[in-house]
């Protein structure tokens, strides 16, 4: 009579990492987008009713206000106080959706839903998760930003093709803001007062300071410099050129590079603090 079995269960082990980094930045964005599928109602307001408001507010019923002094036609180039705004808004929009996006659900994902840790529990690493999320934050803007130019082309504020060339402007713009803001999130352990003062001192003047509503030569002399290491003004100066074709190559170079290169340090500054913070 032979005694109990003594073979042993094997214990599952994990599967390994995602091969290759883009293939897990795909997963991450794919469960982003499998979300959405089902909840984006709950984003209409931020990313398509928040900027139309803006454009009825400001290009419609402002610029209707204004456009008979005659003083608007010379800040604008000689083209209406819409079709300048239009690009603008576009920007705009991007930003503030992306400073949104970059910080709460941020921070849920690091402390309140946890979804990064169930992401790295599995075959995920934080570099794939960070860089997942921003692709998706970007491929969200881009979304809402088409959605918007119909919007925009609905009430005459569209002039040429030059508005597509806008799109990606406003939208190189906003993932570099949604990453540099990204990298801040991932430091931060209790919300309290400083997504607030992220929103109330950089994001808010952001918006009214960087050429988004009236040239930024009409500031003081004094104020105009911390309007030109703003990214929205780079963005805003490129959707601009492009949507009313006043391209001037050498500044275009630069604004491109500008946002580049903080999308770049964004986006390095994410995949190292979210690698560290997942990290056991």
């Amino acid at each position: 009579m032979t005694g109990p079995s003594t073979a042993v269960v094997p214990v599952p082990q994990a599967c390994g990492r995602v091969p290759g980094r883009i293939g897990g930045i795909g997963i991450v964005v794919e469960h982003y987008w499998r979300w959405y599928r089902r909840n984006w109602r709950a984003t209409v307001v931020s990313s398509v009713l928040q900027p139309l408001l803006f454009l009825l507010a400001f290009g419609v019923g402002f610029g209707a206000l204004v456009s008979g002094s005659g003083r608007v036609e010379v800040a604008t180039g000689g083209v209406g106080y819409l079709v300048w705004l239009a690009p603008a808004l576009l920007a705009m929009s991007a930003v503030q959706s992306a400073a949104f996006e970059s910080t709460y659900p941020v921070l849920s994902g690091f402390k309140w839903q946890r979804v990064y840790h169930a992401m790295a529990a599995g075959p995920l690493t934080g570099t794939q998760i960070g860089l997942g999320h921003l692709a998706w934050i970007a491929l969200r803007m881009v979304a809402s930003g088409a959605v918007y130019v119909i919007v925009i082309a609905a009430f005459g504020g569209v002039t040429g093709p030059g508005i597509a060339i806008s799109l990606l402007a406003a939208t190189i713009t906003g993932t570099a803001v949604a990453a540099l803001v990204m990298a801040f999130a991932a430091t931060v352990e209790n919300e309290g007062s400083q997504f607030t003062g992220l929103f109330r001192f950089v994001v808010i003047p952001m918006t009214l300071f960087s050429g988004t509503f009236f040239p930024i030569d009409r500031l003081p002399a004094i104020v105009q410099p911390l309007a030109w290491v703003s990214p929205l003004w780079h963005g805003t100066e490129l959707a601009r050129s492009a949507a009313l074709d006043r391209w001037q190559p050498l500044a275009a170079v630069g604004h491109v590079a500008y946002l580049l290169v903080l999308l770049v340090v964004g986006a390095v500054l994410v995949t190292r603090l979210f690698q560290r913070r997942l990290t056991p």
